[in-house]
């Protein structure tokens, strides 16, 4: 259904926001990236750098910088990124390595040094012996000693399930395997503990915490933490400002709607089409929260499941890279329909091909998401053998990065035609006054998305860890944090001109707003992922004062949301919301969980001081559920909720409605429940023994499997029940259910016309 005659003129007509709120965006924009590249620079230069040979005091050779290299290939073929954590990052399944390394490191130098005070087993254990003129690195007795035996330490650890989480039996049990894994193993531990040259911090600014050898947070970490305090008062403040004097603070709903925007079900092929894409999200969602719940059984029993022995088949680290690249997959999905369905609406024009270009987008993303994941059990699993082939076809091993290099690659050649797609729809757009900037804005963040994934090849399985982490982090925050959340909220603003619910000048005002206040705090805030990757305090200052930042669009994003709310039921919106009630619901669950994940939450663990006690604790994952799901998972599956009822009649959606309800209640209390009765206070018992026993020994999997752990671990089955059942299940029996109806109505038109 075409309206291009409409073009909104009673509305559009109104003068284009100040040149000023353009400028601002274009300055903090150019401002945080030149600190980002700065900081990313540095990266470089600050790294903890590999030795090309390891000796002991007595000149024998221990291992090669090859062999680090390789070690850490080996760590990530086997996919124990998804198992335990480096410096903090990864999976909270098994240890944390670098830090279980560094206490018996620790605990032998006690042990060899009895006569030695406190003071002196600091700087014998900080001491830095690596020598940049020659690349040979001289490790004590205490570190020759923890090497020599670390292959049969790490041997037992890899024997059996019910010591490491539930991975497969002697997953690691060749001998010049161990020996490489385990030189990773001890190179981690040295930039841990070794001091940085010139400075009295390590490379990693003292994480971990280590009691034993009085290893403990920086000062600088204190001071940049007490600082993004202040930051984050004055970026409230200023909030507060704006919104006490803005005039227009009161959103419009005196417009009539767009006619597009009126759900009567008789929508042209490339918006019907979108309706696969939705069951796709629904498959997908389903799938995830199903190994999501294999993965909280491994943490609460990791031998067994219910008497079976799963980690021969699925193991654990496959599981999680299941459920970390299915909650990816699926949201994306619902952004990638989403985009579709709006720049289609705006546009307002079906050009040829449109419709067969979506049927293509929708094979091609098919074959990535089912084809990676395929991929993925077949090279944990050592279908692809030692070599790169798991690299490139299997599994690349880093978290959130897990998807084989050439299944990257068709990703980002998919993202590429589907901005392709959204050029093109909303190219009538452009040619309308009215329109043009706002299309512009819609197109600029759109084209980021596909743009800002490209980091994620910056990479391979050797390059050093530090310069991984940095680019692959700016992959996860940059991309999810950032331009997707942009793009989320001028789709959303769209939807709501469109609805006549909100002026352009206003929904504009919004979407730069939120783009300023995002881009303020979270490009330049991407490194607080990286406080202790191996990269100096410069990176500490600057990050965390920023990051700081990124609570105050939440804080916008609260009022604004209760001024939605208040005229989404009355006036002249009341008829519109009505017809979209449960789109708009499933929005408003964006804003609480925004607000709750992403601020409180997140903004709790960003403090440098905080995160370098919690990192890699259940805190971090309450954090992620809370954020992920809570706020871009809502706002998929919103997207998907307006692209049904596009398509349905009344007499359609009356149908369906029931089940998207019990969805949203269900998705809602079950993550809820989550939260409240296991991850939460998990993190906290679990940053208690941080504080009192030494980040190693929190993160040991005798006291993450002891009985108290246990039965927090199995206080969370009720939550993931609420949430699988009530919650994913109802929403794919809905996506299913209205392809059905509209294919049904469909063929019986073309019947009854024939």
């Amino acid at each position: 259904m075409d309206h291009p005659d409409l073009q909104f003129e009673r509305d559009y007509s109104s003068p284009v926001v100040s040149r000023w709120w353009v400028l601002v965006l274009a300055f903090v924009f150019i401002y945080g990236f030149a600190v980002l590249i700065a900081v990313t620079t540095k990266a470089y230069s600050d790294k903890p750098p590999v030795p090309e040979l390891v000796k002991d005091m007595d000149g024998n050779v221990l291992f090669t910088g090859d062999d680090v290299r390789r070690g850490q290939a080996i760590f990530l073929r086997y996919g124990l990124h998804d198992n335990g954590t480096v410096w903090g990052h990864g999976a909270y399944l098994g240890p944390d390595f670098s830090a279980d390394y560094l206490h018996q490191v620790a605990v032998t130098t006690r042990r060899l040094n009895p006569d030695m005070s406190m003071d002196q087993i600091n700087t014998l254990a900080k001491t830095n012996r690596y020598d940049e003129n020659t690349g040979v690195l001289v490790m004590d007795e205490a570190q020759k000693s923890v090497f020599a035996d670390a292959p049969r330490y790490w041997k037992e650890y890899f024997s059996s399930p019910d010591n490491n989480g539930g991975l497969q039996h002697d997953l690691i049990a060749d001998p010049a395997e161990l020996h490489q894994l385990c030189a990773f193993f001890a190179w981690s531990a040295w930039a841990c503990s070794a001091n940085r040259p010139g400075e009295d911090y390590s490379y990693t600014n003292n994480f971990p915490y280590e009691p034993v050898i009085d290893q403990g947070p920086s000062d600088e970490l204190t001071i940049w933490s007490v600082a993004s305090l202040l930051f984050l008062l004055t970026g409230i403040g200023a909030c507060m400002f704006y919104v006490g004097r803005d005039k227009e603070a009161d959103w419009k709903a005196a417009l009539p709607p767009y006619p597009m925007m009126t759900p009567d079900g008789g929508q042209p092929a490339s918006i019907r089409g979108l309706l696969k894409f939705v069951v796709v999200v629904g498959v997908l969602l389903l799938t995830q929260t199903l190994v999501g719940g294999a993965v909280a059984h491994y943490r609460s029993d990791p031998g067994s499941f219910y008497g079976l022995d799963l980690s021969a088949i699925f193991p654990s680290q496959l599981v999680r890279t299941w459920h970390i690249q299915l909650a990816i997959l699926w949201v994306a999905t619902g952004f990638v329909t989403g985009g579709l369905i709006i720049s289609r609406i705006f546009g307002g024009k079906e050009w040829k091909g449109l419709a067969r270009l979506t049927y293509f987008l929708f094979g091609a993303f098919g074959v990535v998401i089912f084809g990676s994941l395929l991929a993925e059990w077949a090279g944990l699993t050592g279908w692809w053998g030692n070599g790169d082939g798991s690299f490139w076809l299997g599994s690349q091993g880093w978290e959130y990065v897990e998807m084989g290099r050439t299944f990257q690659l068709l990703m980002i050649a998919g993202f590429l035609v589907w901005a392709f797609v959204l050029i093109r729809n909303t190219m009538p757009a452009l040619k309308v006054p009215g329109k043009r900037f706002l299309a512009w804005l819609f197109l600029i963040f759109a084209i980021c998305v596909p743009v800002f994934y490209i980091p994620a090849i910056f990479f391979d399985n050797m390059t050093n860890y530090t310069v991984v982490d940095t680019w692959r982090f700016w992959m996860i925050h940059l991309w999810v944090e950032g331009f997707f959340e942009a793009f989320a909220t001028t789709m959303v603003a769209m939807v709501f001109v469109e609805m006549g619910i909100v002026s352009r000048q206003r929904a504009i005002k919004i979407i730069i707003l939120e783009a300023i206040l995002t881009f303020a705090g979270g490009i330049i805030g991407t490194g607080h992922h990286w406080y202790f990757e191996g990269q100096s305090t410069f990176n500490v200052a600057v990050s965390s004062c920023f990051s700081a930042l990124e609570v105050v669009p939440l804080v916008l994003l609260c009022l604004e949301g209760w001024r939605f709310y208040r005229i989404s039921r009355t006036g002249g919106a009341k008829d519109v919301a009505d017809g979209h009630r449960w789109v708009f619901n499933f929005f408003m669950a964006v804003g609480f969980w925004n607000f709750i994940g992403a601020g409180v939450f997140g903004f709790l663990i960003n403090m440098p001081v905080v995160s370098y006690f919690e990192i890699g604790t259940y805190l971090t994952p309450n954090h992620g559920h809370a954020a992920l799901f809570g706020v871009f998972g809502f706002m998929s599956l919103g997207l998907c909720v307006y692209a049904i009822r596009k398509n349905m009649t009344d007499a359609q959606w009356a149908q369906i409605k029931p089940w998207i309800k019990c969805s949203f209640w269900g998705l809602n209390i079950g993550l809820t429940m989550m939260i409240v009765f296991s991850l939460l206070p998990a993190g906290f018992i679990q940053l208690w023994d941080v504080v009192h026993n030494g980040y190693w020994h929190a993160r040991s999997n005798a006291f993450v499997t002891d009985s108290t752990m246990s039965t927090i671990g199995w206080l969370r089955m009720p939550g993931d029940v609420v949430f699988i059942i009530f919650g994913a299940v109802p929403f794919l029996f809905a996506a299913c259910k209205a392809w059905w109806l509209n294919w049904k109505t469909r063929h019986s038109a073309t019947a009854l016309h024939d």
